[in-house]
């Protein structure tokens, strides 16, 4: 009978032994890794590559869309208090963020938008850097607009976003609401000099790429990095009390229409690229060029409201590269202008102006 068992007693103990083993040499790497990144703190690592040094310069290093120095910060808004019209600057901010709740489907001022906000395109009531702010507003306005070839005014340009952005209607001049609005921006952009605009004003502009982007791999972008809050059918997450969106419409009935700012591929792409997903800025951005171009094809190739912009560019020739409707002063079709790749279209332009 011992000899029956003998074989079974030296495999098992060629298995403890072995697993002793293991477990010393994992002890000792383990120890080895600890000595090096948590020893002696006062004895400097060696530089070479894959030193606890060379880590933390990897781990130092800026990967910001932009230099973040110069970068435009709105005033500190307990000093609104010191302002005469303080009260009607904060119910402009109010609007600002929560349009919906008093001029959407169920305002209670009025109801004349879709129920998105104002902030759903313009981030923390427009005043985050590289996230379509007001900076620019109060120093560059009145202008003229290529859009519209006229002068416009902030009140104007107000009632451009209600009616495109907002699929709505525009407020009246003298309401307490354009006035409350207007003194805000007013107020956000009182530190910059008149005619300049400064770093951070508006979207950041997304290099174009070499090909044409690509409606296919942006549903694939949606999915694993949009859909959790615009939800699989971009119809976005509605508030239980009906006011609005926690997450707005990215296409259908109630978001923007095709005349909107974000119905350019260079404009959604700039926009999410610097600010999308949640979490995204422009020191940290969670998107590649590539995938910002494609979600912004993704999503502007859905249906949404229609908006007659006949009258819109009435010099062509000053019409964006990016803007898909014709006619164009080049030959380019609108499908190329719509999607790309857009710097063929940028370099006959360039060439036709020297």
């Amino acid at each position: 009978m011992k000899d029956i068992f003998q074989p079974f007693v030296k495999m098992l103990t060629l298995m403890v032994g072995l697993l002793v083993t293991i477990t010393i040499l994992t002890a000792l790497l383990i120890g080895t890794l600890v000595m090096q990144f948590n020893g002696d703190l006062s004895t400097p690592y060696p530089t070479e590559k894959g030193s606890v040094q060379f880590v933390a310069s990897i781990a130092d290093t800026y990967r910001g869309v932009v230099p973040k120095e110069g970068m435009w910060v709105a005033p500190a808004w307990n000093t609104v208090e010191d302002e005469p019209n303080a009260e009607l600057i904060k119910y402009g901010k109010e609007l600002i963020s929560k349009t919906s709740e008093y001029l959407g489907p169920n305002g209670k001022v009025r109801k004349i938008s879709n129920g998105m906000n104002c902030q759903n395109c313009h981030l923390e009531a427009g005043s985050s850097p590289l996230g379509n702010n007001y900076s620019a507003v109060a120093s560059t306005y009145p202008k003229v607009r290529g859009r519209s070839g006229q002068m416009e005014d902030i009140p104007k340009r107000i009632n451009d976003c209600f009616e495109r952005s907002l699929n709505g209607k525009g407020l009246e001049n003298n309401s307490k609401e354009m006035q409350a609005m207007v003194a805000y921006m007013e107020w956000l952009g009182k530190d910059v000099p008149k005619g300049e605009a400064p770093k951070g004003v508006g979207i950041y502009e997304v290099p174009f790429l070499e090909r044409a982007s690509d409606p296919v791999k942006g549903k694939s972008v949606y999915a694993q990095q949009c859909q959790s809050c615009h939800m699989e059918n971009g119809q976005g997450l509605m508030k239980a009390d009906k006011t609005g969106y926690t997450y707005p419409p990215l296409w259908g009935e109630h978001s923007y229409n095709n005349g909107a700012g974000l119905f350019r591929m260079s404009r959604f792409a700039g926009y999410v690229k610097t600010n999308m997903p949640l979490g995204a800025t422009f020191e940290r951005p969670l998107l590649t060029d590539e995938q910002a171009w494609d979600v912004a094809a993704y999503v502007n190739s859905m249906d949404r409201p229609s908006k007659d912009l006949s009258k819109d560019w009435p010099d062509i020739s000053k019409k964006p590269i990016d803007h898909p409707f014709g006619p164009f002063s080049d030959e380019f079709s609108e499908e190329q202008h719509k999607y790309g790749p857009f710097k063929p279209i940028k370099e006959v332009r360039e060439n036709a102006g020297k």
